[in-house]
């Protein structure tokens, strides 16, 4: 009898700044026979107090549940995908999506635009504490990019109050980032604000798709997100690794 192949884990990892509902559109999408969707939720390590980076890497890792697993990171997902797939026994792939790459041994400070940091540190309140990310542009800004009433309202709910000194943790090492990490990878450009990372991907060899959207496209137009990202497993070839 020929044993039953492998299933394996597809992890939809959002930002850890907001909530899991980035992916609520895109995961039953993805879903199909031998693939299971997991949202990892990371918003629970925020009030939990240092040390974030390796915490929600652990968390992230612990969602494969022992599967061989594809990690997809959006946003601020994206710089913890290297740690948490030191984690992970089988780690198939890596996707980016609109998302920040790896940066062991940094700060998102280090790797942010100079006025974004400053722009933190002036919202931060004296108990060094942000307001949630869905704040941060204005209302304006945000109902510009999710006009549905009832998907803004349900976003911005799960975005949690964010501590500053989250921004200035040094990331984990991973020795093997970028020139060799372990399994395919890719990148999905969402939005002109991501094109440098996009680059660098592209300069690395990665199969990279750009989409002329915007950073919570997720939300707004998941079926062409999700083509792009199952276009983009194929092109690594993801599909056939999970038959060893």
């Amino acid at each position: 009898m020929t044993p039953p192949k492998p299933t394996i884990r597809l992890l939809l990892v959002p930002s850890p700044l907001v909530g899991p509902a980035s992916w609520d559109l895109i995961a039953p999408r993805l879903a199909e026979p031998g693939r299971e969707v997991t949202i990892p939720d990371l918003t629970s390590t925020v009030a939990a107090g240092p040390p974030w980076c390796s915490r929600q890497a652990e968390l992230i890792a612990r969602a494969a549940g022992g599967r061989p697993a594809v990690l997809v990171g959006h946003s601020g997902a994206g710089p913890l995908l290297a740690a948490a797939g030191a984690m992970i026994a089988q780690v198939r792939g890596y996707l980016f999506v609109d998302a920040g790459l790896p940066i062991p041994g940094q700060t998102w400070m280090d790797t942010a635009p100079p006025e974004l940091g400053a722009q933190l540190r002036e919202m931060a309140d004296p108990d060094g504490w942000l307001p949630p990310w869905s704040r941060w542009w204005g209302e304006e800004a945000l109902a510009e990019i999710l006009p549905d009433p009832g998907t803004r309202e349900r976003f911005a709910a799960g975005c949690p109050s964010l501590p500053l000194a989250m921004f200035t943790e040094t990331h984990p090492p991973a020795p093997r980032w970028p020139e060799a990490p372990g399994a395919p990878c890719a990148y999905l450009r969402l939005s002109e604000a991501y094109e440098d990372q996009a680059a660098r991907a592209a300069g690395l060899g990665w199969p990279v798709t750009r989409l002329a959207s915007h950073h919570l496209a997720l939300l707004t137009e998941p079926a062409g997100v999700a083509e792009a990202i199952t276009e983009l497993l194929r092109a690594c070839r993801i599909s056939d690794r999970t038959q060893s």
